[in-house]
């Protein structure tokens, strides 16, 4: 018999196993053949700890020394640009206010990103306390975590069907017996709920797309900070002497293996070179993933008020790794009975009950 059952080998599950395997066994659940392979693959990888709601910023918060210090540490120094067009500056300044960006003049920003067209920008802030994540790393140690305290974490595992009579019966290929699920399928969530006969919450997938362009004019991009168009309708970001750009959209698909769509990622480099002197010549490669939401756009962590023993770890969004280390921890001390570190308006914030009225 299992204590934890987890379905989900992305962030959430893998972070919510490794907190649980402290407290009892744990298997975890993928469907795909490797694990990370659906939104939590395909992430921006950026912490940034203003950005969200204030549950979450309170996760991200509150998940800044892990991500910090254990295992070495995960973040490295990246920074976020905020650049608004001559025509924005009322969107420019509400954005640099609840980002708590500095201000700096158009010629600091130009300094650090020599590409911003100066016939274009007419704002700029910036945050040094955006960083990147080692998310690829983050995940196996979370994965070796639950190994280490004897748990399984199993990939190619796909959920076909959950029931319970006195305990859990799991069907994945295998039947597994379990005290407990934790539903951190994702995009999947809700199906995985109503499988074992639990009320869906209202997730939506929502696809973001991504391209990865050559450095623009031969730059040395790997010091540049993220850059980040106002409203969040494009940014673009360095990864390993390229440019990832997207058009930061938010479109409700149903649960998929996304792709990107073809319109929205041209819109998107549109926006992109409006804000640049540099034209987009080439596209190397472009994706998709899916960021999941609750109605209220704030993560879903803990039992379900209908049945304790499924317990929910959804709604990361674009916010999961940045919020891991503390979500995870939320997850563990509501399933076990401890008090959790978080306050007590935070907490009501996330737990499932609220979406429950």
């Amino acid at each position: 018999m299992i204590d934890f059952l987890v379905i989900g080998g992305g962030i959430a599950g893998l972070s919510a196993g490794a907190r649980l395997s402290r407290h009892g066994t744990v298997t975890v659940l993928e469907a795909e053949d490797a694990l990370g392979f659906h939104a939590s693959g395909r992430s921006a990888a950026l912490f940034e700890g203003s950005y969200g709601p204030h549950a979450v910023v309170a996760l991200s918060q509150a998940s800044a020394a892990y991500l910090r210090s254990e295992n070495g540490g995960y973040l490295t120094p990246r920074g976020l640009m905020l650049v608004g067009g001559k025509d924005q500056a009322r969107e420019f300044e509400q954005d640099a206010r609840d980002l708590d960006m500095q201000v700096i003049p158009k010629s600091d920003a130009f300094a650090r990103v020599p590409i911003l067209d100066p016939d274009a920008v007419g704002f700029a802030a910036i945050s040094d306390a955006a960083f990147d994540i080692d998310t690829d790393r983050l995940l196996q140690d979370f994965a070796r975590t639950i190994r280490g305290n004897g748990g399984e974490v199993l990939t190619g595992h796909k959920v076909t069907d959950l029931s319970k009579t006195t305990h859990w019966t799991v069907k994945a290929g295998t039947v597994y017996h379990a005290r407990a699920i934790v539903n951190a399928a994702g995009p999947w969530v809700d199906e995985i709920a109503m499988m074992a006969g639990i009320a869906p919450i209202g997730i939506i997938p929502r696809r973001r797309s991504m391209a990865r362009i050559p450095a623009p004019g031969g730059h040395d991009v790997r010091g540049w900070p993220m850059i980040l168009g106002v409203g969040e309708t494009w940014y673009a970001k360095p990864d390993a002497g390229k440019l990832l750009v997207s058009p930061a959209e938010a479109d409700p698909v149903a649960p998929q293996d996304a792709y990107a769509d073809d319109m929205v990622l041209a819109e998107g480099l549109a926006r992109y070179e409006a804000m640049v002197t540099e034209p987009v010549t080439r596209v190397e490669a472009n994706w998709a993933g899916l960021r999941s939401f609750a109605p209220d756009g704030t993560l879903v962590l803990g039992p379900d008020p209908a049945d304790p023993s499924f317990i929910w770890s959804a709604g990361q969004g674009g916010y999961g790794f940045q919020t891991a280390p503390a979500a995870s921890k939320l997850v563990a001390d509501l399933a076990t009975g401890a008090a959790p570190d978080l306050d007590d308006a935070s907490v009501a914030a996330l737990r499932p009950e609220r979406l429950r009225s």
